[in-house]
């Protein structure tokens, strides 16, 4: 097994690591973020956030917030390419809607507080 193979993956597991420990939250409020393309040579990556990211309104702070941590926290990564899958078309599936204040009901009653930051 050679040495660059075994950083390719270790890259990529480091990549999808971050996501997971620095934004839980994307998942806890029926979001996803998935590698969409990792470049070693170049240290770009392309990540994709769907489901009730798409449409969401804070998921432009979201991306900002991936983009500013992740060449900060990972070396090899010089340049980070974001989306919601917004722009229709894509292949992101629709995913759930995202809550809003006031707008739903809890199961006792009480008015749904919505999403909290996801930061």
């Amino acid at each position: 097994m050679s040495t660059e193979t075994q950083g390719g993956d270790d890259l990529e597991d480091r990549v999808a690591n971050f996501l997971r420990r620095n934004f839980p939250q994307i998942q806890m409020h029926g979001g996803s973020a998935a590698i969409q393309d990792l470049d070693r040579e170049t240290g770009e990556v392309s990540i994709a956030l769907g489901g009730a990211c798409s449409g969401c309104g804070i998921s432009p702070m979201t991306i900002q917030a991936i983009k500013s941590r992740m060449v900060k926290e990972i070396p090899e990564i010089e340049q980070v390419n974001a989306q919601t899958g917004m722009g229709g078309g894509d292949d992101m599936g629709g995913g759930m809607s995202p809550s809003f204040p006031g707008e739903t009901v809890d199961d006792d009653g009480e008015a749904d507080e919505g999403p909290e930051a996801p930061f």
